[in-house]
Order: structure tokens, then C-alpha cells, then sequence
């Protein structure tokens, strides 16, 4: 048999487009697991059935080798963080996310582009992997385009067609702040979710400037410190600068909340660019050394600034494939 270099092996089968899922089910003793994956095929309409492959490296794996029932959740455009959180995070998973049980009692994310609950038709071993073929008992979709992975990160139809058109206008400039009180971080909230403070500029100039008189219209009292990160977003044609930022007084207002630096959950935010800062920002924040990232919103460089930091994408947590973080609970053909 031919013996191939495993990491080589799996940069090639990454060429490959795909969706990417996350699969769910329940331990006996009724603890939600799930795993990232893109190792999900439809199978059958009549009847209908769908397979996905869950490796043997899973710290979930002896559950899903003896479910009798699982669900597929297919993420849409905008669940980066989500995809991010069930391949590599060692926190509580789905403390982290809005989800509900299915019949089966098998976890659905929401805002999926589709999901699936399943029963186990059969098992097959398979290598290192385990190949479940499940039949569709109940499926949910939604208009939402879904998300995309190849080996370069994640894509989508969406982002790559706004992506052009803003090529093709004027770059917007735009700062804002993660701004600090004692070891909570001041945000606003809007329908889709948290944000930090933002504000459009004219021009590259006078962003400091800007930033306190949004603070000001914000009713809130804040002193700017170093500017944090740099980087282009080209699916909105912006080209951003954040600040890190000292609250002096904590206001009581509706429209403003306040977040344990800590625990902060990244699945609360309304944009992915602003999901993957926060995740960097708080573990940075948990040793207190502070980097400078420098680059677009998808890849780029931490500069370390006094001592800290160190080089990384924006989200601290994905690997080269930008899919498996460092548990290693990405569970794919081309990614494992």
C-alpha cells in the first residue's frame, strides 16, 4: 500500500469546495455534543438518506459510534464563529449559541440554512473514520444561502459578489473601540446582535477625533487608548481601525450593555470580522499582553506590542486550514 504524507495528503483533498455542517446528538447521560465538519453528502431521496463521517480523534466520537440518532445543522453565510466554535473551542459549545432540541432531542442551530434529524440506517467503519448513514425523519430550510470552506478559509456566493461590487465603488474608512470597564467590555446592541461602537470617517484623518464625539452622542465618557487592529473589509468595502478604550464612568443606559470580558461569547455578535476580534481579544486580554493585528478580515499578522501578542489570524483559534482549532475537533475528510 502506498504511504503518503498525511498533512500533504489533506492540503490536496482541501481543494475541494464544500459546505460546512455541524453534527449533533445527545450522551446518554443527556450532554449535547457536536462537532465541525464537511464530510456530509446527501445520499438517497427514496428513502431519503445522508451520511457524514466522524473521525476517531473526537473526544465525542464513542457517543456518535453508538448514537441511534443524530442531526446535521448546515450553516449559512455569517456562522463562521459558529463553525469555529464547534472545531476548536474547549469551552461549553452550546453555552455559546442559541440552538433547541429536535424530536429526538438532538441539537438544531439556529439560523442554520437547513437541518436535518436523523435516524441511524447503518454504520460502516471505515479507516480512521466511522461513516453514519442516516435516513431523514424531519428537515427544516430557510432561504439563507449556506456557507462555504476550501482550503484558503470560508467563502460565500454573498460575500463574494459584494465583495466586487465594492471593488468597484469608493473605500468607506471607518473606527471604533473596544471600550473597557474595569474587566467588562461596553457594547451596544442592535437586532442581529452586539457591536462595538463604530463610526464612518471622511477620510483616513481624524479618527480619534470622530470616535469622541460618537462617544459623546453615545452619553458615554470614554478615554482612547492604542489603536488595536488595522484591516480591510472587502466584503463591505471598508477599511477599519479599532481603538482600545477606557470607560470612566458606566452610564445607565437601554441601549448599552456590559459583558464580562472573560466569558464573553463570540456568537453574540452581529458581524463575523467582529467575532473573530473579540476571540483574540479576549484571551489577550486574560494575560494582559495586547498585539496589533494588521491585515484584512480574513487573514493577516499580530505584531506584538510591548512583550505580548504573537503571529496569528484575526480569530486566534483556526489553524492553517482555518477550520480545526487546537482541540482538533474538525472533523473532516480534507481538514481533520
Amino acid at each position: 500500500m502506498t504511504r503518503f504524507d498525511p498533512k500533504e495528503l489533506r492540503n490536496a483533498l482541501a481543494s475541494y469546495m464544500t459546505g460546512v455542517t455541524v453534527v449533533t446528538a445527545r450522551a446518554m447521560d443527556g450532554t449535547p455534543v457536536g462537532f465541525t465538519a464537511n464530510s456530509f453528502t446527501s445520499v438517497s431521496l427514496n428513502p431519503p438518506l445522508l451520511l457524514v463521517c466522524p473521525g476517531n480523534h473526537l473526544s465525542s466520537f464513542d457517543i456518535f459510534a453508538t448514537a441511534t440518532h443524530f442531526a446535521v445543522n448546515i450553516l449559512a453565510e455569517g456562522q463562521e464563529a459558529v463553525s469555529n466554535i464547534f472545531a476548536g473551542s474547549k469551552e461549553d459549545r452550546f453555552s455559546q449559541i442559541h440552538w433547541s432540541p429536535d424530536q429526538f432531542d438532538c441539537p438544531l442551530i439556529d439560523g442554520a440554512a437547513a437541518q436535518f434529524s436523523c435516524s441511524l440506517q447503518n454504520r460502516v467503519e471505515a479507516g480512521d473514520h466511522h461513516i453514519l448513514i442516516g435516513q431523514i425523519q424531519h428537515y427544516q430550510a430557510s432561504t439563507k444561502r449556506g456557507l462555504g470552506y476550501c482550503r484558503d478559509g470560508y467563502f460565500s456566493l454573498s460575500r463574494e459578489r459584494q465583495s466586487e461590487a465594492a471593488a468597484q465603488g469608493e473605500q468607506k474608512f471607518i473606527c471604533g473601540a473596544l471600550v473597557e470597564y474595569h474587566d467588562e467590555l461596553c457594547l451596544l446592541r442592535e437586532p442581529q446582535g452586539l457591536f462595538i461602537p463604530m463610526v464612518k470617517l471622511n477620510d483616513r484623518s481624524g479618527a480619534r477625533t470622530s470616535l469622541l464625539h460618537h462617544f459623546d452622542k453615545l452619553g458615554l465618557k470614554a478615554g482612547i487608548g492604542p489603536v488595536y487592529s488595522v484591516y480591510d473589509d472587502a466584503e463591505n468595502g471598508e477599511h477599519v481601525t479599532i481603538f482600545r478604550a477606557t470607560l470612566l464612568e458606566k452610564p445607565a443606559l437601554e441601549t448599552v450593555e456590559f459583558r464580562p470580558i472573560s466569558q464573553l461569547s463570540t456568537n453574540e455578535f452581529s458581524r463575523p470580522v467582529n467575532a473573530d476580534m473579540i476571540r483574540r481579544y479576549r484571551e489577550e486580554h486574560d494575560h494582559n499582553q495586547f498585539g496589533l493585528y494588521i491585515g484584512d478580515a480574513v487573514r493577516g499578522e499580530v505584531h506584538p506590542s510591548g512583550g505580548g501578542g504573537g503571529d496569528s489570524g484575526e480569530s486566534g483559534e483556526s489553524d492553517d486550514s482555518g477550520e480545526s482549532g487546537e482541540s482538533g475537533e474538525s472533523d473532516d475528510s480534507a481538514n481533520q
